[in-house]
């Protein structure tokens, strides 16, 4: 094991890992893949793929082309019941960004919250997260298929197209 990769293993068996240490850990900047923990303040990594790059690119990119009073952020920290998740895009109000724009992660959740799916993903999994979301109060969640299609939730459930933001494709096309 190199020294390198001995210095990482140390900080992932580290108890008790804030979201303030990892953002602070010098050793987990620039790593090639997304970072949450769960509820015992574990490290969960997820490789980045290029396809899963790019669908978040776009759904940003739509997402602040169409909404006006916000704007749309990828990656960004919510505290949660089962600690730190990391939405892949979100969209928050300018008055949300205002209230909560000094937090190193922030303690509820924006407006919209989207998770693209990877084939590794369980319904499982997300289904907890979607739940995770609105009970920090998000207003919808969405997830964007492999294939680029697009389902929208509210807090009762599945919706036909987002309410939030009824202009928004069904499908993203790259």
């Amino acid at each position: 094991m190199s020294a390198q990769q001995t210095v990482f293993f140390a900080v992932l068996v580290r108890d008790k890992l804030s979201w303030e240490d990892v953002c602070a850990d010098p050793n987990l900047r620039d790593l090639p893949f997304k970072i949450e923990l769960n509820r015992l303040n574990q490290i969960v990594m997820s490789p980045a793929h290029p396809r899963h790059s790019r669908l978040q690119t776009k759904i940003a990119r739509v997402l602040g082309d169409l909404m006006s009073d916000g704007e749309a952020i990828v990656e960004l920290a919510i505290e949660t019941k089962d600690s730190t998740k990391v939405p892949d895009v979100v969209w928050a109000s300018n008055a949300t960004i205002a209230r909560r724009s000094n937090e190193i992660s922030w303690l509820s959740a924006p407006e919209i919250c989207v998770e693209v799916l990877s084939p590794a993903n369980t319904t499982e999994e997300m289904d907890k997260k979607r739940f995770l979301y609105f009970e920090r109060g998000a207003m919808e969640v969405w997830f964007c298929s492999w294939d680029g299609n697009m389902t929208f939730y509210g807090p009762a459930g599945k919706l036909k197209n987002s309410a939030f933001c009824p202009s928004f494709p069904d499908t993203i096309v790259l």
